[in-house]
């Protein structure tokens, strides 16, 4: 039922009834947990797994940096973070969701059979800049690109209006463009006559 190996199954009970039979790292862990645990709560709950992993260090714990950074996440620990979060898109739950055709698997046959676009921004001393891009699941490169200062619609439509010309499909109505609910209006504005597919 559960899909795992009667082994495994008899090698984590034999370890829950007796905890010497864990491996070195699952001990380790259990002594490291309460440390991290103890220094993340008596700073506030601000430091993360740098100053953690110095304050360890510093007290004659050896341990290494990924290591807390791990534990940290498996205990759901973060430190305080400087600056804005972005937040890039407000998804309408209530809007329609076409069936995605691609089905997670992002492979082609031949060239400008799939495209797949999506954007992303990159803090910079100037501030955010965001990229929309759109790539050809073939050939794993990049035929529409565009880079903003602001997040409109405008720039995103540039990208998937230079993919044509960039990658010229030869059959426009076989070809599919996979992308997230964001882009969905965008695409359909466009005007690409392809198969629009959206997760």
């Amino acid at each position: 039922m559960l899909q795992v190996a009667p082994s495994a199954y008899r090698r984590h009970a034999a370890c829950q009834r007796d905890p010497d039979r864990r491996s070195a790292r699952a001990k380790r862990d259990a002594v490291l947990t309460p440390q991290i645990e103890r220094v993340w709560q008596a700073n506030l709950r601000v430091y993360g797994a740098d100053k953690i992993w110095k304050q360890l260090n510093r007290e004659g714990v050896a341990v290494a940096r990924c290591t807390v950074e791990r534990l940290m996440r498996r205990l759901g620990l973060q430190g305080a973070r400087r600056g804005k979060t972005v937040r890039t898109t407000v998804p309408d739950r209530s809007a329609p969701c076409p069936l995605d055709r691609v089905n997670r698997q992002f492979k082609a046959d031949r060239p400008n059979q799939l495209w797949v676009s999506d954007y992303t921004y990159v803090s910079t001393w100037q501030g955010w800049l965001y990229v929309a891009f759109v790539v050809d699941g073939f050939a794993r490169c990049i035929v529409g690109w565009r880079v903003s200062r602001s997040m409109t619609t405008d720039f995103m439509l540039d990208a998937l209006e230079q993919a044509p010309y960039a990658g010229q499909p030869a059959d426009s109505d076989a070809l599919i463009h996979h992308s997230d609910r964001v882009a969905r209006h965008i695409a359909s504005v466009v005007g690409l006559r392809d198969v629009l597919t959206f997760p």
